[in-house]
C-alpha cells in the first residue's frame, strides 16, 4: 500500500509547529513515569526516553533543543508526582515547570552531541556524556528542598536482581547511569545508519557490565542470623478522634501477635499522637504491650515535645518497662508537606494545598538504637528513618556505616491511599537494602508495608493498601560492607568529572576554531576607483 506524500508530511508539519511540539515534548518527558509502580513496567525504562532524546537531538535551534529539553523535565516530574494533584492543585505545574528547568541545559547537551549525523566517536562520547548530564540532574534535584530523590530513573528497576547488584556497587546512581546510557544507544541506533555498530556496541557493553557486576560483586555474607519483626498496619482510620482510634487499633493487632515471640513490633509513622512523656497512660499501655507480646516496640511519636518547643515526627522504642530512651528525630522535612519553605512568603500555599499549618521541627542526626537485653535478639542494632527520608541514599549508607544491622522506615502514605505513591515509596526499601547489604522493613500506616532481605529481596507477602492487619517476618541478617557503602557516591563524582572533562573540551575546540577572514575589499575595474565604485 503506497502511502500518500501527504499524509506521510502531515506529522512532519504538525511537529513543525512550536505549539505541537511543545506538546509532544511534554507527552515525551513524562513516559518514564510508566516505569515505576504501581503500573511497574520496568523494561520501559530502556526505551523511554527514546522519543525525548530524539527531539532533542533533531531540534532545530540550541534554543529549540534548551526548549524541548525544558518542556520534557516539566512533563515528567507532573508524570511521576501526578498524585500530589489533589493536594497541591495547580501548584505542581508550577513547581515542575521550575523544576523541568533544570533538564534545560540537558537537551542543549543531547542537541551537542547528537545533533546532525553522529560520527562513530561522537556517538561513544554521547553514551557516556548524555547519561552523566541526567545525573547531574537528578544529584540536583536530590535536595531536600526541590523535593528529594523521589523518581530517580533507576529506582523503576527496584525488582530486577542485576539492578539490584549494580546498586550494590555504585548505588541507584549506577543504575540510573546504565539505565541512560542504554537509551542513549537506542536512540542513535532508530536514527539513521551511520552510527549504528557503536551504538550496538554499547548496548553491548552495558550487558557486559552488568553481567560483570552479577557474577563478582560481593554479596552478603548472611551469617547473622535470622531476627522475627512484625509489622503492625492498622488501615484507614479518620474521622473524629483517629489518632486514639488508631493506637487502639494497632494495640488490638499488636495482642494477636502474643506467643508468636517477635523480637521486634514495627508501628507506622504517626502511630501515636501524642507525646509519651506527658502521656503516661499511651505509655504504659505500650509497656504493657511489650511484656504480653514479649517484644520491644518501635512506635512513631508525632506530636509536640513536653522537653523541647515545636511538633516532632519522633520513632520511640519502648521495653517492658516503658520507652527505653532511644529516639529518632525525623531529619529531612516533606517540603508544602510538614514545612512550608520561606513560610513568611510562600504560607499562602496553606490554603491551596494541605501543607502543614506549624512547621514540624527537625531532628540534629541519626541514630542507631540497640535494642534492650532479656528475651529475643537483645544488642541488635537498628536504624530507623521516617517517611520519605527511605529515598536518601545517604541516610541508609550512614545507618550501615554506623553499625546498623537492620534498616527500618516507618511510613504513612494514607493521604495518597489510592494512588501510584504508596507501591513507589515502598519500592525505594528494596533499593536501601541493596545498597547497603542490609535489611529493610517498610512499615506504614495503610499500606503498602513491605520487607525486602539483604539483596533487596523481597520477603514474605506485601501488605496492601486494603489490609488492616500484623504479620511476622522472618528476616536474615547479613555481615560486611558493599562497595557502596565503603565507597560512597564514586558513581555521582564520576559523572562530574566526565561533564567537566566535555565541557572543557568543547571550550578548547571553540577556541581554537579558526575565526572568519575578513572579507576581501572590492576589486577595481577598469571602469572604477575604490572612492568612487561605476566611474
Amino acid at each position: 500500500m503506497r502511502i500518500p506524500v501527504g499524509r506521510r508530511e502531515q506529522p512532519t508539519r504538525l511537529l513543525s509547529s512550536p505549539w505541537w511540539r511543545g506538546a509532544a515534548a511534554v507527552a515525551a518527558g513524562a513516559l518514564p513515569a510508566l516505569a515505576f509502580p504501581d503500573p511497574g513496567l520496568w523494561w520501559f525504562a530502556y526505551v523511554a526516553l527514546v522519543p525525548w532524546l530524539l527531539f532533542a537531538r533533531t531540534a532545530p535551534t540550541a534554543r529549540r533543543a534548551a526548549l524541548d529539553g525544558w518542556l520534557g523535565g516539566t512533563g515528567f516530574v507532573i508524570a511521576v508526582h501526578h498524585w500530589l494533584v489533589p493536594n497541591l492543585h495547580v501548584f505542581l505545574v508550577v513547581l515542575a515547570a521550575l523544576l523541568g528547568l533544570l533538564w534545560a541545559p540537558w537537551g542543549l547537551l543531547v542537541r551537542t552531541v547528537l545533533g546532525g549525523r553522529p560520527s562513530a566517536g561522537r556517538t561513544a562520547v554521547a553514551v557516556v556524556v548524555v547519561p552523566s548530564g541526567w545525573l547531574a540532574i537528578e544529584l540536583v534535584r536530590s535536595w531536600e528542598g526541590l523535593g528529594g530523590p523521589w523518581g530517580l530513573l533507576g529506582a523503576s528497576q527496584w525488582q530486577v536482581p542485576p539492578a539490584l547488584r549494580l546498586a550494590s556497587v555504585g548505588g541507584v546512581w549506577l543504575v540510573t547511569l546504565l539505565v541512560v546510557a542504554v537509551n542513549t544507544a537506542v536512540a542513535v541506533l532508530v536514527s539513521g545508519p551511520p552510527a549504528r555498530i557503536p551504538a550496538v556496541a554499547a548496548v553491548c557493553a552495558c550487558a557486559v557490565a552488568a553481567g560483570a557486576v552479577w557474577l563478582w560483586a560481593p554479596r552478603p555474607d548472611r551469617t547473622g542470623g535470622v531476627i522475627r519483626v512484625a509489622v503492625v498496619q492498622p488501615g484507614v482510620v479518620n474521622g473524629v478522634g483517629g489518632a486514639e482510634r488508631r493506637f487502639a487499633r494497632s494495640e488490638e493487632l499488636t495482642r494477636q501477635l502474643a506467643g508468636q515471640r517477635p523480637d521486634l513490633v514495627v508501628w507506622g509513622e504517626s502511630s501515636v499522637g501524642a507525646d509519651l512523656t506527658a502521656r503516661r497512660d499511651l505509655a504504659d499501655r505500650l509497656a504493657a504491650l511489650s511484656r504480653e507480646v514479649g517484644s520491644v516496640v518501635l512506635v512513631n511519636v508525632d506530636a509536640r515535645r513536653s522537653d523541647r518547643p515545636g511538633i516532632f515526627k519522633s520513632s520511640v522504642l519502648v521495653g517492658p518497662g516503658g520507652p527505653t530512651g532511644d529516639r529518632y528525630d525525623k531529619m529531612r522535612l516533606v517540603p508544602f508537606g510538614e514545612y512550608v519553605p520561606f513560610r513568611s512568603v510562600l504560607g499562602w500555599a496553606t490554603s491551596v494545598g494541605e501543607a502543614a499549618g506549624e512547621d514540624r521541627m527537625r531532628g540534629g542526626r541519626q541514630v542507631v538504637m540497640v535494642l534492650p537485653g532479656g528475651e529475643g535478639r537483645a544488642g541488635l542494632r537498628v536504624g530507623p528513618l521516617v517517611c520519605f527520608e527511605s529515598a536518601f541514599p545517604d541516610m541508609s549508607r550512614r545507618l550501615a556505616r554506623s553499625g546498623a544491622e537492620l534498616l527500618v522506615a516507618q511510613s504513612a502514605t494514607s493521604t495518597f491511599q489510592d494512588s501510584w505513591a504508596p507501591a513507589q515509596h515502598a519500592s525505594l526499601a528494596a533499593l536501601r537494602a541493596a545498597e547497603t547489604g542490609r535489611p529493610m522493613v517498610h512499615a506504614t500506616l495503610t499500606g503498602v508495608s513491605a520487607v525486602y532481605g539483604p539483596g533487596g529481596e523481597r520477603l514474605g507477602p506485601r501488605l496492601g493498601t486494603d489490609e488492616s492487619t500484623a504479620a511476622v517476618y522472618e528476616i536474615p541478617l547479613a555481615r560486611g560492607t558493599t562497595p557502596y557503602v565503603r565507597f560512597g557516591d564514586w558513581v555521582v563524582y564520576g559523572a562530574l568529572a566526565v561533564l567537566a572533562a566535555f565541557c572543557a573540551g568543547e571550550g578548547l575546540r571553540v577556541l581554537r576554531r579558526p575565526a572568519p577572514a575578513p572579507p576581501a575589499p572590492p576589486a577595481h575595474t577598469a571602469h572604477g576607483s575604490p572612492a568612487r565604485p561605476g566611474r
